[in-house]
């Protein structure tokens, strides 16, 4: 799929609709009733017969679920200014939310917990990132920006560590292709090609968990110890600003009160 790979410039908003409307699999029908609109306009928007109106193009994309970083291009397309703000974490509008992932990302400590952004991107880390990184040998994977995917799986960063190599890498795998299906992003794309390289796992052998589907644990070695973490993931609740719409916070969690206990011994 590459909807997300042309600007607005060059890319139609019957054309944007269209590849995300087959995308997200729905027919023209199926569409036209999920946002109230008729099956006749949405077709003559996509064929470029009409040009829909600025509510009609977020109620569209809304309806197929588009990022909101697409949003904006979908409204360029259309003839409309974007309507969806995008600001580094550390501007001022965006303090209070700066402040929640701080308070998030503090609380748990002495467990990890970071913040990255769409691509994987390290935005910020509490403390207990430090023995982490401590465990890196080349100090290349540390420059910003740091990927904290490619960081778990290459052999100088992390993957010599965990124990559950090929299982961990699969899980990562498998989300990210995911990530992918639903954005459409090529940077996503491209990510994924490196982390195959890099795990040597190649498409179509990522494969099942064998968890149920409920986690995939990352057993990490420290010292003579193994640690067993399993992750969770928070979001901010319908933003409306590019920057917040993107940003996931991943909390490591021990496993086992034995990891429990050596996290608190070694982070304090």
């Amino acid at each position: 799929m590459t909807h997300a790979q042309a600007t607005a410039s060059d890319r139609s908003i019957g054309d944007y609709i269209r590849d995300w409307r087959q995308h997200r699999r729905f027919s023209q029908l199926s569409l036209a009733l999920e946002i109230e609109l008729s099956q006749k306009h949405l077709s003559f928007i996509e064929s470029g017969r009409s040009v829909p109106s600025r509510e009609v193009v977020l109620r569209i994309a809304s309806g197929l679920g588009v990022p909101l970083r697409i949003r904006n291009l979908m409204l360029l397309a259309a003839g409309y200014a974007p309507v969806y703000p995008e600001r580094r974490l550390d501007h001022p509008d965006l303090a209070p939310a700066r402040a929640a992932v701080d308070l998030v990302l503090k609380a748990y400590e002495p467990y990890l917990a970071i913040a990255v952004d769409r691509g994987w991107n390290l935005v910020s880390a509490n403390a207990a990132a430090a023995p982490f990184l401590a465990q890196v040998t080349n100090p290349e994977l540390l420059q910003e920006p740091i990927n904290v995917l490619r960081l778990s799986l290459h052999q100088d960063g992390l993957g010599r560590l965990i124990v559950n190599y090929d299982e961990w890498a699969r899980d990562i795998l498998r989300r990210v292709a995911a990530q992918l299906e639903a954005s459409g992003d090529p940077a996503i794309a491209e990510l994924l090609e490196e982390l195959r390289e890099i795990s040597g796992i190649a498409p179509g052998y990522e494969g099942r968990d064998e968890h149920g589907g409920v986690f995939v644990p990352m057993k990490m070695r420290f010292g003579d110890a193994v640690a067993s973490f399993i992750s969770t993931t928070t979001v901010f609740g319908t933003p409306t600003e590019i920057t917040l719409s993107e940003l996931v916070i991943e909390a490591f969690l021990p496993a086992d009160a034995e990891t429990a206990a050596l996290l608190a011994a070694v982070v304090g």
